[in-house]
């Protein structure tokens, strides 16, 4: 077997724009690109055909395809890592101390279900980080070592310093990965858009669809338009790490609700964003940020937030 010279040409260029976000691939020589690629057949599926395969009569968001080429996402710097949204709801989510204050960020995504109606206002931050990084096919992401105990190698691979602030964001997002699910959640860890669609099938089967943000500029205050509506009682909600190739941490819960909420700018613009609403919230952590900033305690009311745009929503049709 032999790599097709239009895939290894693609994961050359889909490698040297993966990030700013470490400086260090545009320096990296050939060699080092070609230690990540493995030994893949020229009738190996691509990952838009596996999509197709399995998926025939799904429709792939934008959000989707632009992380299967480069020239999708726009990178941005590492200083962005922070802004990368994905809820660990049994963890003390406050990193700056439970007594200092509330972050803003954190603040307008998070809402009471009984302010869920047309006319609510809101500000919200649902930008778009990303640190330009796009999917590997299943093959090679595979010959990735994904695991704490293999974060040297790791490192190694993407020639980064122990000690740098690259390796430690990508330490923390590893270990996100291997902590264990809570209880009514299943979680799991896709490093590639194939086993992401096996995960997504697994829970939902494969008549589904695929809902991503519509959310241009979302650092604003919005308004709650009319048309908001229920579109699951079950989901899988899957968000984008912060990592050199996309990697995606995706669960599923219990007792949750998946609306499409249509948006209203203060600049007039218009949007559709996703929120997720969880009826039980006994088992989160009792100082999880969200239970300061709405003044409520565990397990009392159904709490929702809405998810970032680099996040995806797997539904059934």
């Amino acid at each position: 077997m032999q790599l097709s010279l239009h895939l290894l040409l693609g994961l050359l260029v889909s490698l040297s724009q993966l990030s700013p976000f470490m400086e260090f691939l545009h320096t990296l020589p050939v060699l080092a690109f070609l230690s990540v690629v493995v030994v893949v057949s020229h009738a190996s599926q691509s990952s838009e055909g596996y999509w197709k395969l399995v998926l025939p009569h799904t429709f792939m968001p934008k959000a989707v395809k632009d992380l299967l080429r480069p020239g999708g996402p726009s990178p941005v710097d590492v200083s962005a890592a922070s802004c990368w949204g994905h809820e660990h709801f049994d963890k003390f989510s406050e990193p700056s101390g439970e007594d200092a204050q509330v972050d803003d960020s954190n603040i307008g995504n998070f809402f009471l279900e009984t302010n869920l109606h047309p006319g609510s206002k809101m500000k919200l931050h649902l930008a778009t980080p990303t640190n330009g990084a796009v999917f590997f096919p299943r093959q090679v992401a595979e010959s990735i070592p994904f695991s704490s105990n293999n974060l040297p190698e790791i490192l190694n691979r993407f020639s980064l310093k122990e000690k740098s602030a690259e390796a430690e964001i990508i330490k923390n997002e590893i270990e996100g990965c291997e902590e264990p699910a809570m209880q009514g959640e299943a979680r799991y860890c896709a490093t590639s858009l194939e086993s992401l669609i096996d995960f997504g099938t697994s829970k939902l089967g494969r008549n589904v669809n695929v809902l991503t943000n519509e959310v241009k500029s979302g650092n604003q205050e919005y308004e709650f338009g009319v048309g908001m509506k229920k579109v699951a009682d079950k989901s899988v909600v899957c968000h984008q790490l912060n990592y050199p190739y996309a990697v995606f941490y995706c669960h599923t819960f219990t007792k949750t609700r998946t609306y499409m909420i249509p948006l209203v700018g203060a600049d007039g613009s218009k949007a559709k964003a996703m929120a997720a609403c969880h009826s039980d919230t006994s088992v989160w952590h009792p100082k999880h940020v969200a239970f300061k900033v709405l003044n409520v305690k565990p397990g009392t009311v159904p709490i929702c937030h809405f998810l970032h745009n680099n996040a995806m929503v797997w539904i059934p049709k």
